[in-house]
């Protein structure tokens, strides 16, 4: 008698267990879509760049977007601030860009250029977005070197 209850015990056990482990699987398929991070923060890598500038002089500003993942449909984009002095700022060849504007950028590493129009110190100020909205900014300062 008290072998049939033990077996009848486990073998209730065994099908609950089973029926448990049912439920999970069926209910953690249920959902039909996956969900794919799109979304990955990003760095700005910029080499050194001189701390002074003459007047119709250019500066190189060589800067890299790192980020810990590639999501294909990213987009960055660049706009600039210049608060004080006077100059351009432009991606080799293309026509210098306006202040507050939003420029695409075609690649993750790039070179600007920034041209002083003044005998005076120098202070703007980049801003990257990507096509999620995370921004980050960059700040430079030129004195002036005459």
């Amino acid at each position: 008698m008290k072998n049939l209850i033990n077996t009848k015990i486990r073998s209730l056990l065994k099908f609950s267990l089973i029926i448990l482990i049912c439920c999970l699987f069926f209910n953690a398929c249920q959902e039909d879509r996956i969900d794919i991070q799109q979304d990955f923060p990003f760095e700005l890598v910029i080499l050194p760049v001189p701390g002074k500038i003459a007047e119709n002089e250019t500066v190189e500003i060589r800067l890299s977007i790192l980020t810990s993942s590639e999501y294909i449909g990213t987009a960055y984009t660049l706009r600039y601030f210049q608060f004080e002095g006077r100059g351009q700022l432009q991606h080799h060849s293309d026509p210098p860009y306006l202040p507050n504007d939003e420029y695409i950028l075609p690649r993750k590493e790039f070179r600007l250029y920034y041209t002083s129009q003044s005998k005076a110190s120098h202070l703007f100020s980049i801003w990257i977005k990507d096509s999620f909205g995370n921004e980050k900014k960059l700040d430079f300062e030129f004195d002036d070197a005459s």
